[in-house]
């Protein structure tokens, strides 16, 4: 690894928001959260995406409560790594991707670079087919035509872009209320045993026994960690204008690791709320085989006696895709411009990533219909396993090394758990794959 060195040249990544929204110095402690919060719920959008649902769905109706154990361990992974990105933007003044632009080689920089362009263009694919789904599950529309549909969304982006960042964040925390609106009311619907409930959030050794509950445990466990979170979240925390000493960067670190976990744990609540009405619809009526978006949506009205149950599926499943539009543009804008120090117009960078998301998902729908769709959704979620390690890795390693960090570098027992983490993560991830391929 080469020292890091200023680039006069440089321009920070986000530029238009950063340090645009103030953080006031003095005041109350819940005033000055309240500035800080936002950058939690844009980074908590990628762990109740579209991708997630399928697995949720599955360990619900096959496992019943079982596996919320699962969820709730890979929450607090992806809670500690996250402080650990947010940090990184905080003490440093840059994003990961600047980070390995100067602290790598050429070559490993657009390596780095290339994969996260992958990684990003298999989320944009993932939220392009769940948005396509939920339109044909709403309104009939034919699942080709709300994939091409999905491509004129860019326009919503740049609109509200232009109206500041926390334009941006107001839009991802509505959604993400809907999302909890819809679950919330069909949980109420489904009437689960709450003991059964509590019950699923104490780890199970049958877990590890039963090779079928096992491989579903690390499909949801495997995709818990979005590599571009990491990247959209060392670069979003800069938007407040903290103050740039010793002690300002400590209370924005303080503040903005509270800001990620509240929002992830809101984020955990929802994918539990996922799973909990496909145990207390699916498994309690001995339809175990539910594991797809579309069986649930159909399923859901006969067996709840309404139709507002799978409506208010389709709804929150169109919201979760639309939130993944935000992110997804904006970790685009910055790995481009973190690794590459290029900048792309708004809407040309967004039509290039929405591109290579349509055009297979368009190939595909249009080969093998909505079958061939909900696999390429599956696939979309190994490409993301893949990329993870080169995202986590220097993560870990720029976090860990007080000549980039100073005092804010990670103590020793930090190291040791989150290197934990980072081998179970990967682990799991390898298995994901191997499993998925063989199968």
């Amino acid at each position: 690894m080469k020292s890091i060195k200023g680039n006069l040249a440089e321009i920070a990544s986000l530029s238009e928001a950063k340090r645009s929204l103030s953080v006031p110095k003095d005041g109350t402690w819940f005033r000055k959260f309240l500035a800080f919060a936002g950058p939690g719920y844009m980074i908590a959008v990628g762990y109740m995406d579209p991708g997630n649902w399928a697995t949720d769905i599955a360990g619900g109706s096959k496992f019943g409560y079982t596996l919320l154990s699962v969820i709730l361990v890979s929450n607090l992974m992806a809670i500690l790594l996250q402080a650990l990105s947010g940090k990184l933007g905080i003490a440093t003044g840059k994003d990961l991707a600047q980070m390995c632009r100067d602290a790598y080689s050429r070559p490993v920089a657009v390596g780095l670079w290339f994969l996260c362009e992958i990684a990003i263009a298999a989320m944009d694919l993932a939220e392009v087919i769940g948005s396509a789904i939920a339109l044909k599950l709403l309104f009939g529309l034919p699942l080709l035509y709300g994939v091409i549909i999905t491509a004129f969304d860019v326009m919503l982006i740049l609109l509200l872009q232009n109206k500041g960042f926390r334009a941006l964040e107001t839009l991802v925390i509505v959604l993400m209320a809907t999302i909890a609106g819809c679950f919330g009311i069909n949980l109420i619907l489904g009437q689960p045993s709450w003991s059964g409930v509590f019950g699923g959030f104490v780890p199970d050794s049958q877990i590890l026994t039963n090779p079928s509950m096992l491989y579903i445990a690390i499909g949801i466990m495997g995709a818990t960690v979005m590599p571009h979170n990491l990247y959209l979240h060392s670069s979003i925390v800069q938007t407040r204008k903290f103050e740039q000493t010793s002690a300002g960067k400590r209370e924005a670190i303080k503040f903005a690791t509270w800001d990620s976990s509240i929002a992830l744990m809101f984020a955990l609540c929802i994918n539990a709320a996922i799973l909990i009405v496909a145990a207390a619809v699916f498994h309690s009526a001995g339809r175990t085989d539910v594991a797809e978006i579309s069986d649930a949506y159909y399923l859901l009205s006969p067996l709840l006696g309404t139709t507002l149950a799978s409506i208010l599926f389709g709804v929150a499943l169109l919201a979760s895709g639309q939130n993944s539009t935000v992110t997804g543009t904006l970790a685009g804008q910055i790995v481009m411009e973190g690794f590459l120090n290029l900048r792309l117009s708004p809407w040309l960078r967004r039509l290039v990533t929405r591109l290579i998301a349509i055009i297979p998902a368009v190939i595909v729908t249009a080969i093998a219909g909505e079958k061939g769709a909900e696999e390429l959704l599956v696939l979309s979620q190994v490409i993301l396993s893949i990329q993870l390690p080169f995202a986590i890795i220097p993560l870990l390693l720029f976090t860990s090394d007080p000549k980039h960090m100073g005092e804010f570098a990670n103590k020793m027992w930090q190291k040791v758990l989150t290197w934990i983490v980072t081998a179970i993560i990967i682990v799991l991830n390898v298995i994901l794959i191997i499993q998925t391929i063989s199968g």
